[in-house]
């Protein structure tokens, strides 16, 4: 039976992953702190550690054949003090126990110039500060791969889904479902790349069974759901059963208060992916594990409110 140990496992991502690869059978590891311990899914042994603290880090990921490292900054605005200390700390850790790196990457490392049908061997091009940080955090890992630590990354576009707040749907789509509101943050009009937490966890795994036939370092990219504005409107009427109003961001507000708040400055700077109509190409993906996992919209729609308690009871 095979080790995995979750390096964030109670955030939407490791929460997710942690689910998925309790459920395949493996034995599954779940890195957090304090209270955050108790909140882990059921079946996984969860190990304190404090990201930030190498050494503990390697002891908690000791005897680990792979690291999800699904750790991110506590906050927005903290990117550019707290990605690649983190990041440092699973690569020492993996170097240690010879472990695989599973990262869930995103599209900020294509910039402004993402497009429909993005492959993995397209040209990065990050124009935003939290862009070329993961494009930083890519090429740590490539260039470690030639020294003998295997990562894989596995991109998706905005996720979503599962018991774990702090995504777009609930920060901002459907924050006002119970007033009958539906909110869309950009053009109505332009596909959005977005992952349905569960789909994308067990595509973590049916990846980390096949990881044998990849070469040392790996992209692939999860299709997921491509949806308009208007069509992830109709998915959201038809998924609760009634009408909701339509009503947008208001961006010129969130830019000036951002001045003085420097989550929401550093959210406007991201406004562009609401904006050009983007997707991604899972050839590659598919050729290795077969059909990517795939809940209808709808139905993902369904769950991911009923999780978080969006709707009127």
């Amino acid at each position: 039976m095979s080790t995995i140990t979750i390096a964030g496992a109670a955030g939407r991502i490791g929460h997710a992953a942690a689910e998925a690869f309790v459920e395949a059978g493996w034995t599954v590891r779940g890195i957090a702190r304090g209270t955050k311990l108790t909140q882990l899914p059921q079946g996984v042994e969860p190990v304190e550690a404090d990201a930030f603290d190498q050494k503990a880090m390697i002891d908690a990921c000791a005897g680990a054949d792979i690291i999800l490292h699904a750790l991110n900054p506590a906050s927005y605005a903290k990117w550019t003090e707290q990605v690649m200390p983190m990041a440092e700390n699973v690569l020492a850790a993996a170097r240690e126990a010879g472990a695989t790196i599973m990262l869930p990457g995103n599209v900020y490392n294509f910039g402004t110039r993402i497009g429909m049908n993005t492959a993995e061997d397209a040209s990065m091009h990050a124009d935003t500060e939290k862009g070329r940080l993961r494009v930083d955090l890519e090429a740590m890992f490539e260039a470690a791969s030639a020294e003998g630590v295997r990562t894989i990354v596995l991109r998706a576009g905005d996720y979503f889904g599962g018991p774990v707040d702090g995504s777009w749907l609930d920060l901002m789509i459907a924050k006002d479902l119970k007033k009958d509101r539906f909110t869309w943050p950009g053009r109505w009009d332009a596909p959005h790349a977005f992952a349905y937490m569960p789909d994308f966890a067990r595509a973590f795994v049916r990846v980390a069974e096949k990881r044998d036939a990849l070469p040392p370092f790996a992209r692939l990219h999860f299709a997921g759901h491509t949806a308009t504005g208007q069509q992830f409107h109709a998915a959201m009427e038809a998924a609760i059963g009634r009408p909701l109003k339509r009503g947008g961001v208001p961006w010129p507000m969130i830019r000036l208060i951002g001045l003085f708040n420097p989550v929401l400055r550093e959210v406007a700077k991201m406004r562009y992916l609401w904006d050009v109509p983007h997707s991604l190409d899972n050839q590659r993906l598919e050729a290795l594990i077969g059909a990517e996992p795939h809940t209808q919209l709808e139905t993902a729609l369904v769950e991911s409110v009923a999780a978080l308690g969006l709707d009127r009871a």
